[in-house]
């Protein structure tokens, strides 16, 4: 939320008293969330599954109602809603991939049709930058990676016009025609949007058509050297060269070249390149060492102030003038891989 993601929110967490058997015994407690709705692809799903078209339609009805209302007159309301919810989850995964982010278990029960971020139980913010990154235990074959959540998610959507191919057509055969014809924009409604949020990251208020190549020529020399993802973009976006730290690397220092000659092609200056950088490139992340600490203090000790600390950071995580380097700090290169859980 505070990262300017749709999400869904905590309310409350309530301590049961009772104990819940995961990967150790673990204290209970019930989560309250809130959230626009909590209708999911998989809800969609279910109501196909009974073969009654008109559960399916009531369903589709009611999520057109509550989420997508100008949609409701158009000519065709119902493949209106399935491009709707294509270019929510276009943005939304777009946007995730910008701070690092990695959902840890994207199945289609955990994608919600208003856009907004849910179930991400076991997810997590990369550290150092490699596009393969997984936490989740249960993904052992780095299917919901993070390099991996926008063919999944794409995968997700073509699930849901699966389910809803009785109200796109009365035909099957033109039913699946429109289904495909809305699918196969989701890779160029993602990058545009991934692109946008590309150019933020870099200080670029205006378009060349070599600006993805100089985001990802970045991320590649990232990837090499093993640089922390969210340090590498807040460090980009102070005024000292010296203080990145790939600035040592001769890779780096050739991009970073090429990026000061581009940031010169613009009317605006760096001043408010700048600006425009730190609006976009968080400086505190819940770094997941961190994390792991509030947990343990609150789960084994009952000492709820080092979550009060982490919140009171992760809150503000576009505040560069606050100087916390324990929590920007990344974890040792020595540490353990971190690994998430359903139950995190």
């Amino acid at each position: 939320h505070a990262l300017n993601i749709p999400t869904t929110r905590s309310l409350a967490v309530v301590a049961t008293g009772e104990p819940v058997f995961r990967e150790t015994t673990l204290p209970g407690a019930i989560l309250t969330r809130i959230a626009a709705s909590h209708l999911r692809v998989g809800t969609v799903e279910w109501a196909a599954s009974t073969g009654e078209n008109e559960n399916l339609r009531a369903l589709t009805d009611y999520t057109l109602q509550r989420h997508y209302p100008t949609l409701t007159n158009v000519d065709q309301p119902y493949v209106a809603l399935l491009k709707a919810v294509l270019e929510r989850q276009a943005v939304l995964i777009a946007r995730w991939q910008h701070v690092g982010f990695v959902h840890g278990v994207m199945n289609t029960d955990n994608m919600a049709l208003s856009g907004e971020t849910i179930d991400y139980g076991p997810c997590a913010f990369m550290d150092a930058y490699h596009p393969a990154t997984a936490f989740s235990s249960i993904d052992q074959h780095g299917r919901y990676a993070y390099a991996n959540q926008p063919k999944i998610a794409h995968w997700n959507i073509s699930r849901l016009a699966s389910a809803m191919l009785p109200l796109l057509h009365t035909n099957k055969e033109e039913a699946v025609a429109v289904a495909n014809s809305v699918l196969e924009t989701f890779p160029e409604i993602f990058h545009k949007h991934c692109l946008v949020g590309q150019r933020a990251k870099l200080g670029l208020f205006n378009e060349e058509p070599g600006d993805a190549e100089l985001a990802e020529s970045l991320l590649a020399v990232m990837q090499e050297q093993g640089a922390d993802f969210t340090n590498t973009f807040r460090d980009l976006s102070g005024e000292v060269m010296t203080n990145i730290e790939l600035a040592a690397h001769a890779e780096f220092r050739a991009w970073h070249t090429r990026w000061q000659e581009r940031l010169g092609r613009q009317p605006q200056n760096r001043d408010k390149a700048r600006a425009l950088m730190r609006q976009h490139n968080p400086a505190f992340i819940p770094r997941n060492h961190k994390v792991e600490e509030a947990l343990a203090a609150a789960t084994f000790h009952g000492d709820l102030s080092e979550l009060e600390k982490l919140l009171d950071v992760i809150a503000q995580p576009f505040a560069y003038d606050r100087q916390l380097p324990d929590f920007s700090t990344p974890p040792a290169p020595d540490a353990p891989v971190y690994q998430t859980f359903c139950g995190t």
